[in-house]
């Protein structure tokens, strides 16, 4: 998988390759119009889907093996995820697992999601559903900030600029509009916590007309991320009053307020049957107590999240700190251990899933 190259928009090479190996190892494969390859196996109860995503940052890294680590683009986001959800279901389909696998191997996620968005328009879900995305072998991902990404633009009357005190500056209008936008908070939050408090980054400014004039228009973008307690709503609608507070101190001043994208955070319930298994079998696997984490970024199960209501949660091998570096590397060990940690997870996934849905003894239906 790493030998094919596969940036957003070229993943037709390495779909094809997936589509011929999990048919291979027994699936059911099929192709939708976006080129997600989606494979089903089983009959269940239960069913759980698999979500792996193909597409990787421009930039290929040389593939090499070199002191127990495979290095290439993709080898941490996210294709030994992939890799790990598909050599677990070729066990497991040996093993004759009763219940259910639908893999999906999506498009786009590094761009604009189109894969997945795909994927819940055509109604597609489980009864529980896993995303692979570096988590380390020992940690499971139990909830993702959500994203906001907003312009804002700011427009006056220029003049020239030895006589500043008789125009508004585009530019200085901006910053004020950037300060009370990165002061908003809510009683909700927690300031101490990383995660579950807002946040926001300044991410890009344009403006200016030139010397000796002063700036009429000024542009720039902000990527603010919210922790689950609070909708995007809240703080988009938040947003616009600072914006109206301004144009009422500043009546000469224009200022508009852009959503360019957004994705809603998300947090799975930690006593669900989904998050138990991987707890157990991590436990299992590496003698040691699983780690539930809260990632600060977003990724294709913020979308899912909020369109599907089913148990989730992300999971694969890998250190998100080496994503989108030159330096991109897993360690096979790791790989190799988080395959047993998905073998282990579904098979105690079927038990508790099956006291879930049994009749309680002496209770007739």
């Amino acid at each position: 998988m790493l030998d094919i190259y596969s940036p957003s928009g070229h993943e037709n090479e390495i779909a094809d390759f997936l589509a011929e190996e999990m048919a291979r190892i027994g699936f059911t494969v099929s192709r939708d119009e976006v080129g997600n390859v989606i494979g089903k196996v089983g009959a269940g109860p239960p069913s759980v889907m698999l979500c792996g995503h193909m597409d990787t940052i421009p930039g290929f890294i040389p593939v090499r093996i070199e002191k127990g680590s495979m290095y290439g683009r993709g080898a941490v986001d996210a294709k030994a995820s992939l890799a790990t959800m598909i050599v677990a279901c070729a066990e497991m389909i040996k093993t004759r697992w009763r219940g259910q696998f639908l893999l999906v191997a999506v498009v786009d996620e590094e761009g604009t999601g189109k894969g997945i968005r795909n994927i819940i328009r055509k109604g597609i879900s489980a009864d529980y559903a896993i995303f692979g995305e570096p988590s380390g072998a020992g940690n499971v991902t139990i909830a993702y900030k959500g994203s906001l990404h907003l312009k804002v633009i700011c427009e006056t009357q220029t003049g020239h600029a030895a006589a500043p005190w008789l125009f508004e500056n585009a530019v200085e209008i901006a910053f004020q509009v950037w300060k009370a936008i990165s002061s908003i908070h809510f009683a909700e939050e927690d300031l101490r916590s990383r995660f579950y408090s807002t946040t926001s980054c300044l991410t890009g400014i344009e403006g200016g007309d030139g010397f000796g004039r002063v700036p009429s228009k000024c542009t720039f973008h902000a990527d603010i991320r919210i922790p689950p307690q609070i909708t995007l709503q809240r703080f988009l609608d938040r947003a616009q009053d600072c914006a109206k507070q301004l144009r009422g101190q500043h009546p000469n001043v224009n200022i508009q307020i852009e959503l360019e994208d957004k994705e809603e955070p998300f947090e799975t319930d930690k006593s669900s049957a989904l998050v138990r298994s991987f707890a157990w079998a991590i436990r299992k696997v590496t003698s040691k107590p699983a780690v539930l984490v809260r990632k600060s970024g977003t990724a294709d199960i913020n979308a899912f999240a909020a369109a599907i209501k089913r148990p989730m949660i992300a999971y694969g091998p890998g250190n998100s700190h080496l994503d989108h570096t030159a330096d991109e590397r897993i360690s096979i060990r790791e790989y190799l251990e988080a395959t047993q940690v998905f073998r282990e997870a579904l098979n105690k996934l079927v038990l508790l899933d099956s006291r879930r849905i049994q009749p309680h003894p002496g209770i007739s239906n």
